[in-house]
């Protein structure tokens, strides 16, 4: 099967006023930390339904506990048990939660000292309307029956001057042995990403299987070919003259193998991560190279696109799955230093 596609001329390519691309954008991932000595047992008492502080040499309690004593700088060793009863500090009202804030409905953020400790942490108050919100009110845990040992098995606080008791846990709890908790805290942000004109040519090119650069038009990089095209050349802020159709075939400047497995990770190590210069082109991109063993890949190498079929292209640089080998002789050198 051929692995670049038809393409037509430059001269169909939408003109730089073409229609401004956007779609929305969500980046995540879950950020998995190992707690240590301290903050381990710290977690640990969240899924008890208890909560622990940490005592300085200086007398002074923390909740929620710190890894190094402020007074001495030693790691922390004295952990107490304080209560889930305590009294706002401060607070504001937060009249539309986000998503991922601790409920759905009007809330307030406030800084609760705990009956027990000598400094605030932040947490949910839940209230029906910010007249009922005050510093000094008395405030409550309310648990959650699920408990992992992150702040959120706290579900938020409410009014009141007595604990109540934590229901029995019904998470299913990895094994951790020595007590050191491993915790998954997940990380997102949404936006809604609009292209600039140039990265809006160039990927309605790849929804067509095209690939696009530009020429910068003087200044510094005059007569030089951006590939993914940019509005200015970054250099010195100098305009673009033209969009270049390119072939889809390069060579390998510099590449690193990657053997190292992540959690995430699609392709089996080793395999090769490149930066692949586009011929005609001036500026090395990052991409993979695959169909051949990670130890035969090398600067200079000839390779080509392989794009997915055409059915699943979008507007993303995603429809080439990776390069391989075209099997030519190898560039020179000197044909390529300059982008090393």
């Amino acid at each position: 099967m051929s692995t670049r596609p038809i393409t037509d001329p430059v001269a169909e390519v939408p003109a730089p006023t073409s229609t401004i691309l956007s779609a929305p954008l969500t980046n995540s991932f879950d950020y998995t930390r190992s707690l240590g000595p301290v903050l381990s047992q710290f977690a640990l008492a969240l899924r008890d339904g208890r909560i622990v502080g940490s005592r300085s040499a200086d007398g002074k309690v923390y909740a929620p506990p710190v890894e190094f004593d402020p007074a001495t700088g030693q790691l922390s060793t004295d952990l107490v048990e304080i209560g889930a009863v305590g009294t706002v500090t401060g607070w504001t009202w937060e009249p539309r939660p986000a998503g991922a804030q601790p409920v759905d409905s009007p809330f307030a953020w406030a800084l609760i000292r705990l009956d027990g400790a000598d400094t605030s942490m932040l947490h949910a108050v839940v209230v029906p309307s910010a007249e009922e919100m005050s510093t000094g009110m008395r405030v409550r845990a309310v648990w959650r029956a699920a408990r992992t040992g992150l702040i959120t098995d706290i579900s938020h606080f409410e009014p009141g001057d007595d604990s109540s008791d934590a229901p029995a846990n019904t998470a299913e709890l990895p094994d951790e042995p020595g007590g050191n908790v491993v915790v998954k805290t997940p990380i997102a942000t949404a936006i809604t990403h609009s292209a600039s004109e140039a990265e809006s040519v160039f990927l309605a090119g790849l929804a067509q299987g095209k690939l696009i650069g530009n020429r910068m038009a003087a200044g510094v990089d005059e007569g030089r070919v951006y590939f993914p095209p940019r509005d200015v050349s970054p250099a010195d802020g100098a305009p673009a003259a033209e969009y270049v159709d390119l072939p889809d075939t390069g060579i390998v400047t510099t590449f690193c193998i990657v053997n190292v497995p992540f959690q995430g990770q699609k392709i089996k190590p080793p395999y090769v991560a490149a930066y692949v210069l586009i011929d005609g082109t001036d500026i090395p991109f990052l991409h993979l190279i695959l169909d051949c063993p990670a130890d035969e890949v090398r600067m200079g190498m000839r390779v080509q696109a392989v794009w997915l079929p055409e059915a699943e292209w979008e507007h993303s640089l995603g429809n080439i799955s990776h390069f391989r080998p075209t099997g030519e002789p190898d560039a020179d050198y000197d044909s390529y230093q300059e982008y090393v």
